[in-house]
């Protein structure tokens, strides 16, 4: 029964994932400084655990870009790595500290990081692919400049919401 509710959860923030982005899709500028897409990827590490969220974020991009043809492939197929990596390090970091609320926030941060270490792997070697090379100045303006407001935006909004849900006893805290 706990696999089927997870399960349940992790299709609601897959859905969640697909429609977000039409929030900040008129201007796409905003839609990737904040990153909309991640949030859902990210909470439902916490949620449902990195085996759900590894495979929100496989699907995520790859299932928008198919069905609303945005984020470009290109973009989608990094994306892809990078959500996978936000759910899975999300999941294992949160499991793997104590359920206090300061580690929900290292937790977070240190998936972001990883995440966005592995879209900088992965678009280093998509990107010739498609177009020219990421270079080192690409890569930090990209990851880290440029997002820096969803940076601040997820820091701010997911500790929250799992902090509500504990709170409430909507989550499993089982280590």
């Amino acid at each position: 029964m706990k696999n089927l509710k997870k399960l349940i959860l992790s299709a609601l923030l897959l859905a969640i994932a697909l429609l977000l982005p039409f929030l900040t899709g008129q201007i796409p500028q905003i839609g990737g400084m904040l990153s909309p897409m991640h949030i859902p990827v990210l909470l439902c590490g916490f949620i449902c655990g990195w085996p759900y969220a590894l495979a929100v974020g496989l699907i995520a991009p790859l299932m928008r870009h198919l069905i609303f043809g945005m984020p470009p492939l290109m973009t989608a197929i990094c994306m892809t790595f990078e959500l996978a990596a936000y759910g899975l390090l999300s999941g294992l970091l949160y499991k793997a500290f104590p359920k206090k609320t300061v580690y929900i926030y290292v937790s977070l941060i240190l998936a972001m990081l990883g995440g966005r270490i592995v879209w900088g792997v992965a678009a280093y070697l998509i990107y010739p692919l498609f177009t020219k090379a990421l270079t080192w100045e690409m890569f930090l303006s990209a990851a880290f400049v440029g997002a820096l407001p969803g940076i601040i935006l997820h820091i701010l909004l997911i500790p929250v919401i799992v902090i509500a849900l504990k709170k409430a006893h909507l989550m499993d805290d089982e280590k």
